[in-house]
């Protein structure tokens, strides 16, 4: 549950922190644990729901602008030029945060777009946005780490 939490966090301490909370919510709330799912699952929305309400409580913003520039940290490659998981959740890693959040929730955890902008209070079209805009994101730096590496 750590890896889930550190997806959200913007680092490890936050993480740690999320993952607290989270578990004291699932030992306070066991009762409601219902036997139709699987107990993993249930403490995975958990976790994300913690790390949405802490971001939330941060006064996180999940409308960025495009131009937003993260310095990119060149990552090290192995045996040629394949991008290695490792790699890539590191790029994930620095996606501006609303990017981030709306990326790990739709292609990660699965949800809908519908669901997404109930969970952050935003609209569809701004889930659809930030998804989009991530992918785009994530694509220009793939690609200007394939040009490093040629």
């Amino acid at each position: 549950m750590y890896v889930v939490c550190l997806r959200y966090a913007n680092d490890s301490l936050e993480a740690e922190d999320i993952l607290q909370i989270g578990f004291v919510k699932v030992f306070t709330k066991s009762h409601l644990f219902s036997d139709h799912g699987s107990l993993e699952g249930w403490i995975r929305k958990i976790m994300v729901n913690t790390a949405i309400e802490v971001q939330r409580k941060n006064k996180i913003s999940y409308v960025e602008p495009l131009e937003n520039e993260i310095t990119h940290q060149r990552t090290h490659h192995t045996e040629g030029d394949h991008l290695h998981y490792k790699d890539l959740i590191t790029l994930i890693h620095q996606l501006p945060i609303g990017y981030r959040t709306v990326f790990n929730l739709y292609a990660i955890e699965g949800y809908t777009h519908k669901e997404i902008a109930e969970m952050l209070r935003i609209s569809e079209g701004n889930s659809k946005s930030q998804l989009s805009r991530a992918r785009q994101w994530l694509q220009t730096r793939l690609l200007k780490i394939e040009a490093l590496t040629l």
